[in-house]
């Protein structure tokens, strides 16, 4: 009897403290609170880390967490990005709490392995790997990769990687030879006041019938002749944008000027009106980071030219 009673109590106490942690919101005060708003943001020292070249090999990851309030290092509220340096002849191993990892190389030649895959890779490739598997790279030369991933979306719920081979994401690699055939075929078409850009979207049949290169994140390289302009447009995704060649370009991004730095990446927040303007000699070129598959999926992309 003396069990039975200590078990009532405590169904009692669980039931009481369940009750406690109950909290009613009013119509008035539901939407009164928001998180904090993406900064219009660009990483320099970060880009300045990367390609220091007496720098060691790690990861230099593109945290604002401090700013979006947020106990998981974030870029954006569902994106983490990073700088990947390997030295020469070295080799980085990692493992990410994301379902799949997408990768841009800077500069550099060599080689990553997950799982059973390899992808040999060369400066100007794309490519991506399922998520929950161990990545390693190795450089045969002084190598700079940009590498995005949706830690941020997963620790937001407390969730695990994918286990080995349940990832929606799959190994796929773009080629720099082959990206630059495609980018020439789209450059050459005639424009008109619906071209968004001269640029290529990245997707797997993983994906499909979207055109995310993972499935909540869209990766894709734009251009823009010397001269040109592309116009001012938004929509409800957050980008990142990583300055490939950006010498002489800037983004108005509502009503502020922001000059690209080469190698370094900025934050346009989402739903913001933004345009680009390359004024240098060259074409501009950059690797464009949004999390729209996830406004996709949720059908509200919001995209406009106003």
């Amino acid at each position: 009897m003396v069990m039975q009673s200590a078990s009532v109590d405590s169904g009692a106490q669980s039931q009481n403290a369940q009750q406690q942690r109950a909290i009613y919101n009013s119509p008035e005060n539901f939407f009164s609170w928001s998180w904090p708003e993406v900064p219009r943001h660009q990483f320099l020292d970060e880009r300045n880390r990367a390609y220091d070249p007496d720098g060691a090999s790690g990861l230099i990851p593109l945290d604002i967490s401090d700013v979006l309030e947020t106990p998981y290092p974030a870029t954006i509220p569902a994106i983490l990005a990073r700088y990947v340096k390997v030295r020469a002849g070295e080799s980085l191993a990692h493992s990410f709490i994301a379902s799949g990892e997408v990768y841009y190389v800077l500069q550099g030649k060599g080689a990553s392995n997950n799982g059973p895959d390899q992808v040999n890779w060369g400066a100007g490739d794309v490519f991506c790997f399922p998520g929950g598997n161990e990545t390693r790279h190795q450089a045969e030369d002084a190598a700079i990769l940009f590498c995005v991933t949706n830690e941020p979306l997963l620790a937001f719920e407390n969730l695990r990687a994918p286990a080995g081979g349940q990832s929606r994401s799959e190994t796929v690699h773009w080629p720099h030879g082959s990206i630059e055939q495609h980018l020439q075929t789209v450059f050459d078409r005639p424009k008109t006041a619906e071209t968004s850009g001269v640029s290529i979207q990245f997707s797997t049949p993983a994906t499909a019938p979207s055109r995310n290169t993972i499935p909540m994140i869209n990766t894709a390289i734009n251009t823009l002749e010397s001269g040109g302009d592309q116009r001012p447009h938004r929509h409800n995704g957050a980008a990142i944008t990583l300055a490939i060649e950006g010498e002489g370009t800037h983004s108005m991004i509502e009503d502020e000027e922001v000059p690209w730095v080469t190698g370094a990446a900025q934050i346009t927040p989402g739903s913001e009106l933004h345009s680009h303007h390359n004024r240098g000699n060259r074409r501009m070129r950059s690797f464009v980071v949004q999390d729209e598959g996830l406004h996709f999926y949720l059908r509200t992309p919001g995209f406009s030219w106003e």
